[in-house]
């Protein structure tokens, strides 16, 4: 009974310890990234190794980016855009957390 019981837990923790690094984002538009087009519609982000995972359903694809950490939480998950729907950065609300793709300029926040 006590193995169950811790084996349970471990596992309880691995789980809530791996989606703790997954977040939800919206597009509204058609959205490019790293020149691979994500149709509008709900995705889930995770940072793995260098890279964005980014997946909808089946279907999932995988670009260079960086997670950054801010002093502040991000009160809503915003997305920041670069010319004509070319995805640059997403910061996730109720976090400090935000993902900046590589091939993005730096985001001036304070325009």
């Amino acid at each position: 009974m006590k193995k169950t019981l811790l084996l349970s837990i471990a596992v309880f923790g691995v789980t809530a310890f791996a989606s703790s690094n997954t977040f939800k984002m919206s597009l509204t538009q058609d959205s490019v990234v790293e020149g691979k087009t994500l149709k509008a519609g709900d995705y889930k982000v995770s940072f793995e190794n260098g890279n964005a995972v980014i997946k909808q359903g089946k279907e999932t694809i995988e670009v260079p980016a960086r997670e950054e950490t801010e002093a502040s939480k991000y009160q809503t998950t915003s997305l920041m855009y670069q010319d004509q729907g070319n995805l640059s950065e997403v910061r996730f609300g109720g976090t400090h957390t935000k993902i900046v793709f590589e091939g993005a300029q730096p985001m001036n926040s304070g325009q």
